[in-house]
């Protein structure tokens, strides 16, 4: 499955141009202008699928860097800070990573 069998690509695209400044990337924008929070759980967690990366069940730390690159694999790593910040949001148990529950609350959030 790809990400654009799910999200428009005209909208990948605004929302990839939203955050190409360092230090701009926001996870409430982006999801909206991607059109991610007003899909399902059941397309927010193919999305989920789709940046599991490592199929581990989890979206862990160095998944979440490379986030954008999984909606264009030419889009830029998130840096440090952003990727903490968008980490603490989605981890709701604290155990470090998100999972699909968490994922999908946060799409809604």
């Amino acid at each position: 499955m790809s990400i654009t069998d799910i999200l428009s690509a005209k909208d990948i695209e605004a929302a990839l141009k939203s955050v190409e400044a360092d230090g701009s990337f926001d996870y409430k924008s982006f999801f909206k202008i991607v059109g991610l929070s007003g899909k399902s759980g059941d397309q927010a967690k193919k999305v989920f699928e789709i940046l599991d990366r490592d199929c581990s069940g989890y979206i862990e730390e160095d998944e979440l860097g490379l986030f954008l690159q999984n909606f264009n694999d030419k889009a830029r790593k998130l840096n440090a800070e952003e990727t903490q910040k968008f980490l603490k949001a989605g981890d709701s148990d604290g155990d470090g990573k998100i999972g699909v529950d968490e994922f999908q609350a946060l799409v809604k959030h």
